[in-house]
């Protein structure tokens, strides 16, 4: 079911998008050469503790999981792109790091994810993030009253495109609120004018993601992480945005 939320309601939420906003600017900070992922996690479990606030992830296990998740953050490196499950790895110089995170602050929940390059960068990993990064910025400016869902994932998918990546749409965006994932979906490609009206009140997380080379992506035998197919690196941008009568909200702002 989709519920549009009052404006009372959004001014709820907004604690939540600072807290989940706080964790991925904290989680990026620490992430460097010789930190392990599982610090990571711990960093964020930390947090959620001291925030009183509730982890989405932890207990999370639908029917793509292989088993409830176990730990609080999303740490997927290199060739890993999304629901990296952290493990006993140790961060190399030129690793490409995405971080995923969503939690529950006073029944309201928020979901956003950052890609970073730890130490030595590449010129191609920076490319990819950039493209994240701008796909996002071009959804959130679509996410306007009187268009669609579709107008969101056609603003995603011509940054992509002009910039030489294929699309993958098994993930992709999604309904935010009480629970982490709900309708609608937002797939990051699609037609313009089509789908679900875009209406105030109405919150979603927008979350680009694409591969270096590929398209196509296959689970880690810890069940859970997915990787490119071919070995290339991914990425991965993503916000908690609420529609109004005029720009949207970004919930999950960082800095």
């Amino acid at each position: 079911m989709i519920e549009l939320r009052t404006p009372a309601e959004l001014e709820e939420m907004r604690p939540a998008g600072r807290f989940v906003a706080s964790v991925i600017e904290a989680t990026s900070k620490a992430a460097a050469v010789g930190v392990n992922l599982l610090e990571l996690d711990a960093l964020a479990h930390e947090m959620i503790r001291k925030a009183g606030a509730e982890s989405c992830y932890i207990d999370y296990h639908p029917s793509f999981g292989a088993s409830p998740f176990g730990k609080v953050i999303c740490t997927s490196v290199n060739d890993a792109v999304l629901h990296g499950l952290p493990r006993d790895y140790t961060l190399r110089d030129g690793d490409l790091l995405s971080l995923d995170f969503a939690a529950s602050l006073n029944g309201w929940v928020s979901d956003s994810a950052i890609s970073i390059v730890v130490g030595t960068p590449r010129d191609e990993d920076l490319r990819l993030i950039d493209t994240t990064q701008r796909a996002l910025d071009a959804g959130i400016a679509a996410a306007r009253p009187g268009n669609r869902i579709g107008d969101i994932s056609r603003a995603i998918a011509d940054v992509a495109k002009a910039d030489g990546y294929s699309i993958n749409t098994d993930f992709g965006g999604h309904g935010v609120g009480r629970t982490m994932h709900g309708d609608p979906h937002i797939p990051n490609n699609g037609r313009p004018g089509r789908g679900l009206p875009l209406k105030p009140g109405l919150v979603v997380a927008i979350e680009p993601w694409f591969l270096q080379t590929t398209d196509e992506i296959f689970t880690d035998p810890d069940g859970w992480t997915l990787r490119s197919a071919d070995g290339s690196r991914g990425a991965h941008s993503e916000h908690t945005i609420a529609i109004t009568d005029g720009d949207p909200i970004v919930l999950t702002q960082r800095g």
